[in-house]
């Protein structure tokens, strides 16, 4: 098989969708790979590394999408990579196709298949490749909260640990999944005063028993989280239903009970985002203010740090671009159900039926596709 790899083009992105230590085992597999000019350079990878793993250079966008079978990316396509799709070509990368009507109907109008890497799934009923950018993302989002806080950029000018004679930040973090579990463990780590919020009783517990001492956690009711959220400096938001639009767990209304100053960290922007006033934002422009709330809602947290992103993320999706590089999308997909949750859209048709309710369109069943 003919593997491309584009040059990621959102703004302010750095990460590559595959390493050469990626291309080296692709090609050891026996396929090729041609990968566009200077595309790993904001990851540390000159394309001498590619050349030297096996890979062809190639000096264009429309060079890998005219050419390859699979194309392997990071972030969802734009308008312009959407229109160079092709009919049974395969994509695999991020989608986040419920809050993006758009790119929904150009990959259907395209005929492309598109395996969405937020999708697929593990037999504990994780997303082994959400979780390497939940685990960046949620890292992250202390340590750009507290940048945040700072009074120059609109912030209330709250440290994060405090220091003797004065209290920490009081940070609550919404969500005890991957992102927020680690937001919470650093946020703390930085000295805060931290507190989870999450509906599911058994997470609740798992958070207590091993980090029972390092943060506190509650159950999310609406009055448990407007009690907090009043009384905080910092808010994370790392709620995820797979696949589907995120859901707004605080208005604007509620906005005016909050501290004036205190920071928003959106975390779930990728599907919508889990606050009505969250919209997304780059990093070259990352926060604004509403109602005297600063909101930090950049799509992709995880290009901050390329380097580290593009080679966790490349060691999670290689074992399943091996199994489409070597079966072929449709028999990997019947081979590994998990894969097969990855499929959002094949032929014209949708096949993810959280994002076919988010966006009111018909969905296929993927066992039916690949029968």
């Amino acid at each position: 098989m003919l593997i491309g790899c584009p040059k990621e083009i959102k703004p302010q992105e750095f990460r590559v969708g595959l390493t050469p230590n990626a291309a080296r085992e692709v090609v050891a597999n026996g396929h090729q790979v041609i990968v566009e000019t200077n595309a790993g350079l904001g990851t540390g990878f000159s394309d001498a590394d590619y050349i030297e793993a096996g890979a062809e250079i190639v000096p264009t966008a429309s060079d890998v999408f005219e050419r390859a079978e699979l194309v392997i990316k990071v972030k969802e396509p734009q308008a312009v990579e959407r229109k160079m799709l092709r009919e049974g070509q395969v994509l695999f990368t991020y989608l986040h196709l419920a809050p993006d009507p758009e790119q929904t109907k150009d990959l259907l109008t395209s005929g492309c298949t598109a395996i969405a890497y937020e999708t697929v799934t593990d037999v504990a009923g994780g997303l082994p490749l959400l979780a390497p950018m939940s685990e960046v993302a949620g890292r992250l989002a202390p340590q750009v909260g507290a940048w945040t806080l700072q009074k120059a950029n609109g912030g209330r000018g709250v440290l994060m640990g405090g220091v003797p004679g004065v209290g920490p930040a009081n940070v609550v973090v919404i969500g005890g999944g991957v992102v927020g579990t680690h937001a919470a463990r650093v946020a703390a780590g930085m000295g805060a005063d931290v507190t989870v919020l999450d509906r599911s009783l058994p997470r609740l517990r798992y958070l207590d028993d091993v980090f029972g001492g390092t943060f506190k956690n509650s159950y999310a009711n609406a009055g448990n989280t407007i009690d907090l959220v009043r009384r905080a400096d910092m808010v994370i938001g790392a709620v995820l239903v797979p696949g589907a639009a995120a859901p707004k767990l605080i208005t604007r209304e509620q906005l005016s009970e909050m501290k004036p100053g205190a920071a928003i960290v959106d975390v779930a922007i990728d599907q919508g985002g889990c606050f009505e006033t969250s919209h997304a934002t780059t990093h070259q422009d990352p926060i604004y203010e509403v109602d005297g709330i600063m909101h930090y809602c950049v799509a992709n947290m995880p290009g901050a740090v390329a380097r580290t992103s593009t080679i966790a993320l490349g060691n999670a999706t290689l074992p399943f671009l091996l199994a489409l590089a070597n079966k072929g999308w449709k028999q990997a997909c019947i081979d590994d159900p998990h894969l097969l949750n990855g499929l959002n859209v094949h032929a014209g048709q949708l096949t993810y039926f959280a994002v076919g309710k988010a966006l009111g369109i018909d969905v296929v069943s993927p066992s039916l596709v690949i029968k």
